[in-house]
């Protein structure tokens, strides 16, 4: 097995593994994160004010989470299009 062939492309090898399963879990934990901070906001613990403050933390860390994966996802798939690695889109 050669390197190109155990690092992959977009859908196989290591490469693939991390885009097609990784990623998107961590992704979906994120979205979880901030789901589960605006139903605490908002529904569960609307009057009591430290349980919202506790809310709106889950939000805020959900959102940097999404945005901040969503940045290293892509800044990794053009430095993998333009080593060649990645086909481009």
């Amino acid at each position: 097995m050669t390197f190109a062939q155990y690092v992959g492309d977009g859908s196989t090898g290591i490469i693939g593994a991390l885009n097609i399963v990784v990623v998107p879990v961590i992704m979906t934990l994120a979205f979880l994160v901030f789901v589960w901070g605006v139903i605490n906001y908002f529904f569960l613990q609307g009057a009591d004010e430290s349980k919202r403050a506790e809310g709106r933390q889950f939000i805020l860390w959900g959102i940097l989470g999404m945005a901040l994966l969503f940045s290293v996802w892509g800044v990794v798939n053009i430095l993998l299009s333009t080593l060649g690695v990645l086909p481009p889109a």
